[in-house]
């Protein structure tokens, strides 16, 4: 499931990164797996490192690409993904709902120091706000559970404000 960058450019403002970052459901017992579809991919990825990134409280592992100047960053879920079906150069894909990005982005921003290194996700939430569709309660609510409701409050006043 796609998230990250090119989640936001699908429901808000396109914009590029040097990576593409998704979201797997995966656990110890299929991790070879994982591994084993990545390589077949043509994606160096070790078995190992799955491993130890799933016993990590940080459960992100980043593959870099010996071809390119690109990444890409693989966050190991666990739970039941919340994904939106969706089309990326035509083909059928799945993204994190907009309602679960913007909550990984307000976790991001509120974590982030110093702030003018959250711009991006600031100015992410104002276009998804503005463009997609969203269950503005249950945002609500779990912001609130997550102590970043005060963020999202301000930046759902300012959606419509012009970007920087």
């Amino acid at each position: 499931m796609f998230t990250g960058a090119l989640a936001a450019s699908y429901y808000g403002l396109p914009r590029t990164t040097m990576d593409v970052d998704l979201v797997i459901k995966v656990t110890e017992e299929n991790s070879q797996i994982l591994a084993a579809q990545l390589r077949k991919a043509g994606i160096q990825a070790n078995a190992q490192n799955i491993h130890k990134a799933l016993k990590s409280g940080y459960r992100i592992i980043t593959l870099e690409d010996k071809k390119t100047p690109f990444s890409i960053d693989i966050i190991l879920s666990n739970k039941k993904l919340e994904k939106k079906p969706g089309l990326i150069l035509g083909l059928p894909a799945f993204y994190q709902t907009p309602e679960a990005l913007i909550l990984s982005k307000l976790r991001m921003i509120k974590a982030t120091i110093p702030k003018e290194r959250t711009l991006k996700d600031q100015d992410d939430i104002r276009a998804i706000l503005k463009y997609t569709k969203i269950n503005m309660e249950a945002i609500k609510k779990r912001a609130r559970l997550e102590n970043t409701i005060s963020i999202f409050e301000e930046l759902a006043r300012a959606k419509d404000s012009p970007f920087s």
